[in-house]
């Protein structure tokens, strides 16, 4: 067995061929797909019934025929929007990396969680570790709060109802506590945390706007606390509002004033000048 099959699961595998046969040949019956695929017909049925019961496949119960289902559809637009987002981003994170010196994070929520989709390390040799793939909470850390203040309610409720895992004595993991902090992200448009997440770390994280008014995504200004000081956190801040004003004029954003607080005032210029 070779290194790049060990570690194959043949399960994921042969699910993952029925989608793609699906996606060659829709509305097919068991019987057929089975041909097609090698399959025993009970294995090609319960492939199917894993499928439909996840929303990857849909089934025409009259002809008993099976096609593609909506959540890959959810998934492609998914991909579209990040894709989108992180070309936008691109060169302004550049210039913000060289503007503050410091980590930057692009940041999407995935469900229930955060997925950092690009980031940009600092040149400094005392530095956070950084890396795009990234998952974590929203409830800890600067741009996942953020992200969470912005998420629609049912998102929050879900989130609040779960068990808050503490990972240092500075994380909030109160619902009553986390509730009025949520409010205040949304109503000042940005979010600043110290030791929530890692000890001896901050987090500067603004929103960015999509299109239709609603927040994509968190960009974030991360370092060591030994490094932020009064004049670097409004320096800083200033900044990473601007990048992300001008990243957000990339990606469609409405007009100043249709819903995004902590942004409407930072003029176009001094974005780009970020």
């Amino acid at each position: 067995m070779t290194t790049s099959r060990r570690y194959t699961i043949e399960a994921v595998d042969r699910a993952l061929l029925v989608l793609e046969a699906l996606a060659e040949h829709p509305d097919i019956g068991v019987t057929e797909l089975a041909k097609q695929l090698g399959y025993t017909k009970t294995l090609t049925f319960r492939l199917l019934q894993t499928l439909e019961e996840r929303g990857f496949v849909a089934k025409d119960g009259g002809q008993a025929h099976y096609a593609l289902g909506y959540r890959l559809a959810y998934l492609g637009n998914c991909v579209d929007e990040q894709q989108s987002v992180v070309v936008a981003a691109s060169p302004i994170m550049d210039g913000l990396r060289d503007q503050t010196d410091e980590n930057i994070n692009l940041i999407v929520r995935d469900a229930n969680r955060i997925l950092c989709v690009a980031t940009r390390e600092s040149r400094q040799s005392m530095r956070l570790f950084a890396k795009a793939g990234r998952r974590g909470p929203l409830h800890a850390g600067g741009g996942s709060k953020l992200l969470l203040a912005y998420a629609p309610d049912d998102v929050i409720e879900q989130v609040l109802a779960a068990p808050l895992e503490r990972y240092t004595p500075h994380t909030v993991t109160e619902p009553a506590r986390l509730r009025p902090i949520l409010k205040t992200i949304r109503e000042d448009g940005y979010h600043i945390t110290r030791d929530d997440l890692d000890i001896g770390a901050y987090s500067i994280a603004v929103p960015i706007w999509g299109p239709h008014g609603d927040v994509v995504a968190a960009l974030s200004v991360a370092g060591p606390n030994a490094r932020l000081d009064a004049a670097r956190q409004e320096a800083h801040l200033s900044a990473a509002q601007a990048a992300a004003l001008s990243i957000s004029a990339r990606l469609g954003r409405p007009a100043a004033g249709t819903g995004a607080p902590g942004l409407s005032e930072i003029s176009p210029e001094n974005a780009d000048a970020a």
